[in-house]
């Protein structure tokens, strides 16, 4: 590889920690990175591009979905919805280890399946859910987390809008993707659960005592605080997969279900609703600017060459395959440190995409695959986008929040060398679906 992207990639980054440590705004620090790159190691403007990465990255249609889920979620934690829907799952999980920690869970897998983002997915639930345990008495990091890595669902679990990306720059079908991305999904979902249940076993001190054994009828009658956000969330899944609604129109049904089940609670009130209003103002505006700044970042990396050269770099060492696979892992894991999950798929599936089809390897595997170590990078420092999330949500520092993460960052390595050693857990939904692709 060249020395001299080594020097710009290296220099780059040592920058970027110093200014994070220092204090500096996340968005702020992406974007000095991006103008520093530009202006000494690129023939382009920088303000020109600056300016333009600002108004592309959120001027999107799509990305509309995002402070209105975020709005769905503050409405939920204002009002009484969120405390009835544990108290209606607490029974169930009652005897389960780890009991009610399992909600962030299955919170970011039901709401990623609606949502379609990362970044949506862990606000949402950390704002519904993390209070919750933290009052309850569970363990701060593990709920910490738990919600830092499960956000990531968002993307996995379709629809997604990386995995349309990458659908896109494979030439593949986008149903096909879809369907591929079920299975793995549930089977990271198994294990971030199975953890919780192997923590809980080994630190119960950690975890709140069960409470007192129920009936059946008693599990019943407790579980209809659950049939009102059940039934939104039902429906607002309904109407996305029955393409009767895009992913923005259902976030604004989202809105709408819970301010009304915020009403017939007799929850809502003026304070309550304006609070809701200003926390989503500020979680959106945060993500947005962070998002800004990483989309400058990108481009800088784009003119620079870094990612497409590294591909060529990988490519001239002529590997086998799993080698191939192994190499293009860390590849991807380095440049998840700096990069968003889009622009590492954009930036390097033309030179990518040819040596996978060349190794044998199924290109929607592969897309699965590639959306794997995406959410790896949105758990890894410095530029990982759910850690920054819940770091503006909570106080604590990222460092802190990836450090909570790493036994569940185990369990994304572990999916990854499952679906490498059993690929028919990517394939066998969409050859059941709709055949095998000749």
């Amino acid at each position: 590889m060249d020395t001299h992207m080594l020097f710009v990639g290296g220099l780059l980054l040592a920058i970027m920690l110093v200014l994070l440590a220092g204090g500096v705004w996340i968005a702020m620090t992406l974007a000095i990175c991006g103008w520093v790159g530009q202006a000494f190691f690129t023939t382009t403007s920088p303000g020109n591009n600056l300016f333009s990465s600002f108004w592309e990255s959120n001027a999107s249609w799509e990305l509309a979905a995002l402070p209105l889920f975020i709005w769905m979620g503050e409405i939920l934690f204002r009002s009484k919805l969120s405390e009835e829907m544990f108290e209606g799952l607490r029974p169930w999980l009652n005897r389960v280890p780890g009991r009610l920690m399992h909600t962030t869970i299955l919170g970011c897998g039901i709401f990623g399946s609606v949502s379609g983002s990362s970044a949506a997915t862990c606000a949402t639930i950390s704002k519904v859910a993390l209070p919750e345990l933290l009052k309850r008495g569970y363990s701060e990091k593990m709920a910490l987390g738990s919600l830092a890595t499960a956000g990531t669902l968002g993307i996995l679990i379709p629809p997604s809008i990386t995995m349309v990306v990458y659908a896109v720059a494979a030439d593949a079908s986008i149903i096909r993707i879809f369907l591929a991305g079920f299975l793995p999904g549930f089977l990271l979902m198994a294990l971030f659960s199975g953890y919780i249940v192997w923590w809980s076993l080994r630190h119960p001190d950690q975890v709140p005592p069960p409470d007192a054994p129920t009936t059946f009828a008693e599990k019943i009658r407790k579980s209809g605080s659950l049939i009102p956000c059940a039934a939104l969330i039902v429906f607002i899944v309904w109407v996305l997969i029955a393409g009767y609604a895009t992913a923005t129109e259902c976030a604004a049904y989202g809105v709408l279900g819970s301010l009304g089940l915020a009403w017939w609670s007799k929850s809502l009130t003026w304070k309550t609703f304006w609070e809701g209003l200003m926390g989503t103002t500020r979680t959106s505006c945060m993500i947005m600017f962070i998002l800004a700044g990483a989309s400058f970042l990108t481009k800088t990396m784009a003119f620079t060459g870094i990612p497409r050269e590294l591909a060529l770099w990988v490519e001239s060492m002529h590997l086998s395959p799993y080698a191939l696979i192994s190499v293009l892992t860390v590849v991807y894991l380095i440049l998840g440190t700096a990069l968003d999950g889009i622009s590492m798929i954009v930036l390097t599936s033309a030179v990518v995409l040819p040596m996978i089809q060349k190794a044998g390897f199924d290109l929607i595997w592969f897309g699965i695959f590639i959306v794997l170590l995406v959410e790896i990078a949105e758990v890894t420092p410095p530029v990982g986008f759910n850690l920054f999330v819940l770091q503006n949500m909570t106080g604590k520092d990222s460092n802190t929040i990836a450090r909570a993460a790493i036994p569940f960052f185990a369990c994304l390595v572990i999916a990854i060398v499952l679906i490498t050693a059993f690929p028919q857990i990517v394939t066998v939904l969409p050859d059941l679906v709709m055949g095998k692709e000749k």
